[in-house]
């Protein structure tokens, strides 16, 4: 620990000026003295309630020290190490530096992170790079998971990490077939749920809900034809409101003044 304290303070200082995003450190500030935490360590959570799932606070520092000790390793490619709130390690890295730490987290040995349970991604258009691109990650040695993060464009290709898991193929085919994210270095990158021929990428936001054709099975020609989405209704109108708002429009008595009462 006493050499790697040196690497992980360096880091903290690279993190604090290039990147702006500062780790958990809370300041109280007296008359006298300004006490400063210690930002390698987390705060303990604790709950009240009996209902609430327990934290592991042991678990969590060490996880989150073991996220700072890649980030030391790899500082040029690792941005930022959080801890989500259930309790899960997340890596947040540059695009170049997808493999290179993906490589790390397989390979080294106090990661030894051998499987790629998922891949997926995320569309947010109102980002300059709208996709964020996830992969969890699972070391059978420690019996821990991680989650490692990146971001890219519609433009911008990643590295594939077939060559660290060979499971991960289906996976990036997938993110391609949905997104439109694009790998390189991946020995068979077409589409795997979607039809041949098919345009776009169903996922991302801004892919029509009808999507752009649609299929039929034309008696005459005895083949499936591909054809242009068509509406059979120019106009189509719902009626949303609850049956007693609009009852009234079929019982003339609904909208009757109440009757008299009656005399004793």
């Amino acid at each position: 620990m006493n050499t790697l304290l040196p690497k992980i303070c360096k880091f903290l200082r690279l993190y604090d000026n290039n990147f702006a995003r500062k780790f958990h450190k809370s300041f109280t500030f007296n008359k006298d003295s300004v006490e400063k935490v210690n930002p390698l360590i987390l705060e303990p959570i604790e709950y009240e309630s009996y209902t609430l799932r327990r934290h592991d606070n042991d678990r969590r520092q060490n996880l989150y020290e073991f996220g700072l000790y890649v980030g030391a390793c790899l500082p040029k490619f690792v941005q930022k190490i959080q801890m989500q709130h259930t309790d899960e390690l997340e890596i947040l890295v540059a695009p170049e530096g997808l493999f290179p730490v993906l490589s790390f987290m397989c390979n080294h040995q106090n990661a030894c992170f051998g499987q790629c349970s998922s891949a997926t991604a995320i569309d947010v258009p109102s980002r300059t790079y709208r996709f964020e691109v996830v992969y969890d990650i699972l070391s059978f040695r420690f019996g821990e998971r991680a989650r490692v993060k990146t971001y890219t464009d519609e433009v911008t290709p990643l590295h594939s990490a077939y060559d660290v898991w060979n499971g991960v193929n289906w996976y990036e085919r997938e993110i391609y077939d949905m997104f439109g994210v694009i790998f390189t270095h991946h020995p068979d990158l077409r589409r795997i749920l979607t039809d041949y021929g098919f345009k776009g990428h169903p996922l991302r936001k801004d892919f029509p809900l009808v999507g752009y054709t649609e299929v039929r099975y034309d008696d005459g020609l005895k083949k499936l034809v591909y054809e242009p989405v068509e509406f059979a209704q120019e106009m189509r109108s719902y009626q949303l409101e609850s049956p007693w708002n609009y009852y009234k429009n079929f019982d003339k008595d609904y909208s009757a003044p109440p009757p008299p009462p009656k005399k004793k």
